[in-house]
């Protein structure tokens, strides 16, 4: 199997899940009004996709 995007990677859709997730966690009243760890939280997230995106992109060759 070629994978021809990061989106069709399981990881990806995994992360994706696990934001969509966060998000709803996130908004509860608790976190709700705590705007930093909110959005630190939000963030770090999506951050898990971006990560997956760009290791896929350089076909996962160490950065130097």
């Amino acid at each position: 199997m070629t994978l021809k995007s990061f989106e069709d990677t399981e990881a990806w859709r995994l992360a994706r899940e696990f934001c969509k997730d966060i998000y709803k966690i996130i908004q509860y009243e608790g976190l709700k009004t705590d705007y930093r760890l909110k959005d630190q939280i939000n963030g770090s997230s999506g951050s898990i996709m971006d990560n997956i995106s760009d290791g896929f992109e350089r076909r996962g060759t160490k950065s130097s």
